[in-house]
């Protein structure tokens, strides 16, 4: 038997697992990876500000990625060139965000920060995983046809009467709330390939969105519960295990269709 530390991080991941594999479906769909990418890095900022308010981590992670969702979603809906800046904002957010917590932070790992600790999450982290968790599904639940019809084209989407832009907000705001979920998890380096890497694997088995979704999920989960076995069989860090877990599962899906 497990002991309860590996069932707490099992059920982190998995819930993590479910967001992931959804969003990333639309995140590889609508071409947002750089987006999620500057979002998870500049997150860390969220730690400092959340240490100098005296508040939890969760909230000020979440509320300066909401923040920087508007923001960075404004400024590349109306200036050319937008991956510069979203790679701008990924890497200045990173190194202030490491900076404010040499400063601000002490006694907090940047290990941590940087790749997660999973196996020190909490009942009380699960608790608010899963709550998080049952929002945002039925918020994709809620959108799920308008954001598939956004996705097809703008023009498309207008001719039925669905605000392309409104809902690329709304997408926009759901990741940055997964990214105030998962930074514990994988941390601030390793969200964007759970984001991207179970969707892409997943897109090679399916050719409609929603089948897409659940193998992205199912792909998803299998890297988080092999990768966490991996990391205790053998004491490996366990966010990185998840990821490279992933990455083998993509690795296997190439093979198949090239053979």
């Amino acid at each position: 038997m497990f002991a309860e530390f590996m069932i707490r991080a099992f059920l982190s991941g998995l819930g993590v697992a479910l967001l992931t594999g959804v969003l990333g479906c639309f995140v590889i769909w609508r071409r947002m990876v750089y987006f999620g990418d500057a979002l998870s890095h500049a997150a860390i900022l969220g730690v400092v500000g959340a240490i100098a308010l005296n508040v939890s981590v969760y909230f000020g992670v979440i509320a300066l990625a909401l923040i920087l969702s508007v923001l960075l979603f404004t400024l590349t809906s109306r200036i050319q060139g937008a991956d510069v800046i979203l790679g701008v904002f990924a890497q200045t957010g990173l190194a202030l965000g490491l900076i404010g917590v040499s400063i601000w932070g002490r006694g907090l790992s940047i290990e941590a920060i940087l790749f997660g600790d999973i196996l020190a999450v909490a009942w009380r982290d699960i608790i608010f995983i899963w709550m998080g968790v049952a929002v945002i599904l039925g918020i994709i639940l809620w959108r799920w046809s308008n954001w598939i019809t956004a996705t097809l084209g703008d023009d498309l989407a207008a001719s039925v009467g669905v605000n392309a832009k409104r809902e690329s907000f709304y997408l926009a705001a759901l990741l940055a709330i997964l990214v105030g979920l998962a930074l514990k998890i994988v941390g601030a380096l390793l969200i964007t390939a759970l984001l991207i890497i179970p969707a892409a694997t997943a897109r090679r088995f399916t050719s409609t969105p929603e089948m897409m979704a659940i193998l992205s999920v199912g792909f998803g989960s299998a890297a988080s519960a092999i990768g966490l076995w991996a990391a205790y069989i053998f004491d490996w860090p366990a966010g990185p295990s998840m990821v490279a877990t992933a990455a083998v599962l993509f690795g296997i899906s190439q093979l198949r269709n090239a053979v």
